[in-house]
């Protein structure tokens, strides 16, 4: 159950964590994986790893914000490898360079939003209409967007434009479910709380605010990326499935 052989898999922000993971085990499943990262090393390091383990993958580093490069990197796929089965955006945090702006929204400067935005929003744009026409015309694909627990819930932790643009991720993807559903295209979102990719004693101490007293792993997001792109959950679409440890219980 829940193979992947010979899908083709793009996963953007692939190059270290979470995406490192989704890329690992969909690789493990059969899947051919295109590693997406705006830093090529990144995204070698983490086909490197794939290979060695005997998956197949390779690296496109592209910037997702970038539409005409996000449109030649898909073209360039669909001539070497074929076209896009499964494309996971999970690309996101503030964008190049990281600066959240993470202060209560009335302190927060306005130059700090165009960066978190682009990434979040107008990368998910992008890359989902890129795929779409192929998907499309094929009648099968499964669209897989990462998105945060801050788009769900109100937190006292000075990231009120992040969570701006994590919630506008979770219902543009509900749109897409909708309108792409005759087409056989499922359109999900995983919710995602505390990962950490290596625990440190600076980390784990935040492991007790979590209902499983433990921080996730990028496996576990693999894991249920991996469930949604497989035939097994051809009939979830337009869901946001929380994966937090049971944060965030509403």
């Amino acid at each position: 159950m829940f193979r992947l052989d010979g899908k083709i898999a793009l996963i953007t922000g692939a190059g270290q964590n979470i995406g490192a993971g989704v890329a690992q085990l969909m690789a493990a499943q059969g899947a051919i994986v295109l590693v997406n990262d705006y830093y090529a090393e990144r995204a070698q390091e983490t086909v490197d790893g794939i290979v060695a383990a005997g998956g197949k993958a390779r690296a496109v580093p592209f910037d997702v914000t970038d539409r005409e490069a996000v449109n030649a990197a898909v073209a360039e796929i669909a001539a070497n490898e074929g076209p896009v089965d499964i494309l996971v955006n999970n690309a996101g945090n503030a964008g190049i360079g990281g600066n959240m702006g993470q202060k209560p929204f009335a302190e927060t400067s306005p130059e700090v939003w165009p960066g978190i935005f682009a990434v979040n929003l107008y990368g998910l744009f992008h890359c989902c209409q890129a795929v779409l026409p192929s998907m499309i015309e094929r009648q099968q694909g499964r669209i897989i967007t990462n998105t945060s627990g801050a788009g769900q819930a109100g937190l006292n932790i000075g990231v009120s434009a992040y969570g701006a643009a994590k919630s506008g991720q979770i219902g543009f993807m509900r749109h897409l479910a909708v309108e792409n559903a005759r087409y056989n295209i499922t359109c999900n979102t995983i919710a995602i709380g505390l990962v950490i990719a290596k625990p440190s004693p600076v980390t784990e101490p935040m492991a007790k605010s979590i209902p499983l007293k433990r921080l996730g792993k990028p496996e576990d997001i693999g894991a249920l990326a991996v469930y949604l792109a497989s035939d097994e959950a051809g009939w979830i679409t337009g869901q946001t499935i929380g994966a937090n440890g049971g944060a965030w219980i509403n």
